[in-house]
């Protein structure tokens, strides 16, 4: 079911939208309603993760990045240049 909705948006902002929804071939309804349905959406589904990101957690453990913070750059760049030298 759909219900008309009135809104009191800045003439500027309506413009910008209009042209955007013109682009994108969508209505300025359309626009609203995605967006309104994003913000519903985050708020149902707040910190879950993609799968991408739930697959990589824990990959590097917090030693490895302590171990990472405490080489000395002068000595990194120095075993860098005879790498590739």
């Amino acid at each position: 079911m759909q219900t008309k909705l009135t809104l009191k948006l800045d003439d500027e902002i309506i413009r910008l939208t209009k042209e955007y929804g013109k682009e994108k071939n969508e209505s300025l309804s359309k626009l609203v309603e995605d967006f309104f349905r994003s913000l519903t959406t985050i708020k149902s589904a707040s910190h879950k993760y993609s799968p991408l990101v739930e697959e990589l957690s824990g990959v590097i453990s917090v030693e490895s990045i302590e171990s990472i913070e405490s080489i000395d750059e002068n000595e990194y760049t120095i075993f860098l240049e005879k790498k590739y030298e």
